[in-house]
């Protein structure tokens, strides 16, 4: 026997300079990486959640994961397996290195007791046949803002229901975590993630290294009327004159608010900001505030909307009773995930005090939805209509009605979204 020359293993220490070179040549940001880069970066590294495939000494393939807590509908969190730097190098394509990594990287999570598995997909071909779902998209915009049909001499809010005040790096450090995870816990934003204290430190300059063309952004927070902050945005501007006259673009890297006040707070801030004719709004979710926001909604024209984070059912009965359902009812899933962890028969008796789901043989109950592992986690986070997906020929109806059912279980009042990037 000998051994196979492009087996995926984890990494060493002494592996990392050349793995990120293959993580940079797969995304087509340059063929070398700094020592400076490699060291900013290496803290992110865990090497047993980190795989590369190696031909003669150079990295050729690349696949990590990260620990992640995804907020379900109902505000609970559930542990997930973030995918992430994912890259196959242009010579070594058509190998099946991806699946084996995947693979790898799977049963280890199953074996850590993860519920599902997370990640964004660079191309929306490649996941579905990993057992990977689109559960929830994005959106972009950009405002004309003198097309808005706002008053610019509207003063704005009523300060006696809360102010927003400019903050430093070092004040958003020390209340941001804090105030992201009010956000992420509310029942209403399902798809969100936590944000660890690199994630901070790396948003607010804390974490650099050269060329790595950061630029600090303006920091924002809102406030309510006892002074306890409610929401947060980030923005840059460019520095465009013509004519004597400015055309600035403001562009918004982060916003959340954990209220709709502040919410609607910082977008009147950040589409008052003299100089600015455009605002970019960054990912936003699909049914954002913003367009309704204006006397105009056709000012702010969509830029993109797209699927966005995509989810893997690993451990069925743990993600489905994790999360709330606005109406008592009972659904039979049939999963089907051939040789993955969620493959097989479901029992779900669900309802605003909870949910319990079982697994059952296939030999039993009838099943009212036959759908695919990726198919489940489309519906999960209460996205996608099961009805929809029946209509495509995704989803079996085995019981008259069971879309319906699971339309009124699993649909949630706003739909769910990931402010951010991993």
């Amino acid at each position: 026997m000998t051994s196979d020359p492009l087996a995926p293993r984890t990494l060493t220490p002494d592996d990392l300079p050349a793995w990120f070179r293959a993580v940079s040549t797969g995304f087509l940001r340059g063929p070398e990486v700094s020592p400076e880069e490699v060291e900013a970066r290496t803290g992110a590294i865990d090497p047993d959640r980190t795989q590369g495939v190696f031909d003669e000494g150079r990295c050729v393939a690349t696949f990590r994961t990260t620990p992640q807590q995804l907020t379900v509908p109902g505000g609970a969190a559930l542990p997930s397996c973030a995918v992430t730097n994912v890259t196959v190098s242009p010579t070594h394509r058509r190998r099946g290195l991806l699946s084996r990594m995947t693979a790898r990287a799977l049963d280890a999570a199953v074996e850590r007791g993860d519920a599902v598995s997370t990640l964004i997909a660079a191309e929306y071909p490649i996941y579905g046949r990993y057992g990977f779902g689109p559960a929830a998209w994005t959106a972009e915009y950009e405002v004309d803002v003198p097309r808005s049909g706002l008053d610019p001499r509207y003063a704005g809010p009523d300060p006696a229901a809360g102010r927003v005040t400019l903050a430093d790096a070092a004040e958003v450090r020390r209340i941001g975590p804090e105030l992201h995870d009010r956000f992420r816990a509310g029942a209403h934003r399902q798809g969100a993630i936590d944000r660890d204290a690199r994630w901070w430190l790396r948003e607010t300059g804390g974490l650099r290294f050269p060329e790595d063309g950061f630029r600090l952004p303006f920091f924002v927070v809102h406030r309510d009327a006892a002074g306890v902050p409610q929401g947060m945005a980030a923005y840059t501007s460019d520095d465009v004159w013509h004519g004597k006259r400015p055309h600035h673009t403001l562009t918004v890297r982060s916003l959340i608010a954990v209220t709709p006040e502040a919410e609607r707070a910082l977008w009147h801030y950040l589409l008052s900001v003299d100089w600015v004719t455009t605002v970019r709004s960054g990912l936003r979710p699909p049914d954002d505030l913003l367009p309704l926001l204006l006397p105009d909604p056709r000012a702010a024209r969509p830029t993109a909307v797209a699927d966005f984070l995509w989810l893997r059912p690993l451990d069925v009965p743990r993600m489905l009773e994790a999360r709330t359902y606005p109406v008592p009812g009972t659904l039979v899933l049939d999963v089907r995930d051939p040789g993955g962890p969620a493959d097989g028969r479901y029992r779900l008796e669900a309802g605003p005090d909870g949910a319990t789901c079982t697994r059952t043989g296939r030999q039993g109950e009838a099943a009212g939805l036959t759908l695919t592992a990726g198919d489940l986690g489309t519906l999960f986070l209460g996205d996608e209509s099961a009805q929809r997906l029946a209509e495509l020929g995704r989803v079996a109806e085995d019981r008259t009605g069971a879309a319906g059912t699971a339309d009124a279980l699993f649909r949630t009042a706003r739909r769910p979204w990931c402010p951010d990037v991993f």
